[in-house]
């Protein structure tokens, strides 16, 4: 199969799958407060990523390009939609066009479109630094992300199967490239020693791409003959990773995805510690099915919805979101618990 029918493959089956919503966060719990002493008209939404401002903590993950003409308008809407609801936005993997010239129209629309914008350019861990800086310069993006999706890869009847000196190309592309370098997870989670080590080789953030959302397992599973299911299930869900990179000892921002559908689940992953949160399948979801004018409504509605939760929690920023109070119970709490991880400093702030 060529890499442009893969990419529509990923995006029909991502629509057909659907999100999982087994990210963890109906286990997160705020604790009301009855005199917040907030105003709604002075809560401000700026945030930052890597050192980039961004309006509000909210950005369109990386989903697609590479696919010819569908890939190109999905990517122009996309990109149309964030520069009408200034927010930052991440495109998928730009392999295909640093291996076929022909499939770049396909992401460099996105800078067209949202010409002064946050880009994050975006390739996997197989990476070499000279590919990252054109995939950087070919939409003059802000930061770069990497991407891991060791599962993913492992499960699609044509993909890698060798993933040694990933940590030796990652501190490459660190020191060699001169916007901040996202890490990221595809939908499988990220524990706290991964993000230690990456924080230790320089890395400055990284998207847990938790467990709960889009699920490239089950994609992937979809174009092979012989299943292999057991992959279907794995991972660390959302609020677990988002309490795994709570406990790093290290100056390293965390990023959260994985499933966000809500301004409560992007106001949960504010509070676990994620400066921004990204959504994907759910957006994606609302402009294939319902158009621009429709996800562009959505988006706004989080931003404002963000703001009433803020109020209503007593917050300001997003930052003052981990001042608040809240309770971790079921599942997420029982792996906290074997994990060695303290919910009880969230319950007592």
């Amino acid at each position: 199969m060529s890499r442009t029918a893969r990419k529509l493959d990923h995006i029909n089956h991502a629509l057909l799958t659907g999100q999982a919503n087994t990210h963890g966060f109906e286990d997160v719990m705020f604790i009301h407060n009855s005199i917040p002493e907030t105003n709604y008209d002075e809560i401000s939404l700026t945030s930052k990523i890597g050192g980039l401002s961004l309006s509000s903590p909210i950005f369109i993950n990386a989903m697609t390009g590479g696919g010819g003409e569908q890939t190109k308008k999905l990517n122009q809407q996309l990109a149309e939609v964030a520069a009408e609801t200034k927010v930052g936005m991440a495109v998928g993997s730009q392999m295909a066009a640093i291996k076929e010239s022909e499939q770049r129209e396909s992401y460099e629309i996105v800078r067209k479109s949202h010409p002064d914008g946050i880009i994050f350019a975006n390739l996997g861990s197989e990476a070499t630094l000279d590919q990252a800086k054109m995939a950087v310069d070919m939409i003059e993006a802000n930061a770069f992300q990497l991407h891991l999706n060791v599962i993913q890869e492992l499960v699609m009847p044509e993909g890698d199967r060798n993933f040694t000196d990933t940590y030796k190309r990652i501190e490459k592309l660190v020191q060699g490239l001169e916007v901040p370098v996202i890490v990221k997870e595809v939908g499988y989670g990220m524990n706290n020693q991964i993000i230690q080590r990456l924080a230790s080789i320089g890395v400055r953030v990284v998207d847990i791409g938790g467990f709960g959302g889009t699920n490239f397992s089950k994609i992937e599973n979809e174009r092979r003959q012989q299943k292999l299911n057991y992959f279907n299930n794995w991972g660390i869900t959302t609020t677990a990773s988002l309490l795994e990179g709570s406990v790093v000892d290290a100056e390293i921002e965390i990023l959260a995805s994985g499933g966000l559908q809500s301004a409560m689940d992007l106001a949960k992953s504010l509070a676990l510690g994620a400066v921004a949160g990204g959504f994907a399948g759910r957006f994606l979801k609302v402009l294939v099915e319902e158009g621009q004018e429709k996800l562009i409504e959505d988006i706004n509605q989080i931003i404002n919805d963000l703001k009433m939760l803020m109020t209503a929690l007593g917050a300001s920023s997003p930052k003052e979101l981990t001042n608040v109070p809240l309770i971790v119970l079921g599942d997420t709490f029982h792996w906290a618990t074997q994990r060695g991880i303290d919910c009880t400093r969230l319950s007592l702030r």
